[in-house]
């Protein structure tokens, strides 16, 4: 029997991974997620995050707020779902946290990891979907909407974190596919879905 799998998709701000990783859910039966607010507890823990009205969160504290959200949906939503065979698939996951605590706030990576393999009691996904999208494509859909906290936090701040995510695909190859985000919401599903049947190897 085959052992239940957890996916993240992962990218930067307006790379379209939410529609492609519930799209994703949707065609294999999945249980779709999200980090952060991907529970009750969560919900409360996200606004705070992503409030444009908090000006004065230290970025420790951000960080910390984020495990806090990935403790209680890895408990409560994640690991319950794998136990039970039944694949996840997450918008965001861990690797969103040294992608933006991480290399956009630049904090240290290594305590960083420390404390959320604590806070998910040492599961992190086995697969990695990284939707890298050129920068005039994430302009253009960030122009057409109201930006959140993280969203505005300016382009040096987003130029670290797309940075950041690709330094992690390139040293993790066996976790992390990358797949040029590029062309219609279905194109895309249609590499994404053979990326992973590429990743998973040949049926045994």
């Amino acid at each position: 029997m085959t052992r239940a799998r957890y996916i993240a998709f992962e990218g930067a701000e307006g790379c379209g991974k939410s529609t492609q990783a519930s799209g994703r859910a949707e065609r294999t039966g999945a249980l779709f997620t999200r980090e952060t607010g991907g529970t009750e507890i969560g919900v409360r823990l996200r606004t705070i995050l992503h409030d444009t009205t908090v000006h004065d969160l230290s970025d420790r504290a951000e960080a910390l707020i984020a495990a806090a959200d990935r403790a209680q949906h890895i408990d409560q939503v994640v690991r319950p779902a794998l136990d039970s065979g039944r694949d996840v698939v997450s918008d965001r996951s861990v690797f969103s946290t040294l992608a933006y605590q991480g290399y956009g706030r630049q904090l240290d990576l290594e305590p960083l990891q420390q404390v959320n393999d604590w806070a998910t009691g040492g599961l992190w996904p086995d697969l990695v979907v990284f939707m890298d999208t050129p920068d005039e494509i994430m302009a253009q859909r960030m122009s057409r909407r109201e930006l959140d906290r993280f969203e505005a936090a300016g382009s040096s701040f987003h130029d670290r974190v797309i940075a950041g995510f690709r330094t992690m695909a390139a040293n993790d190859p066996a976790r992390w596919i990358t797949v040029p985000a590029i062309g219609t919401i279905a194109q895309v599903g249609l590499q994404i879905d053979d990326a992973i049947t590429r990743w998973e190897g040949p049926a045994t």
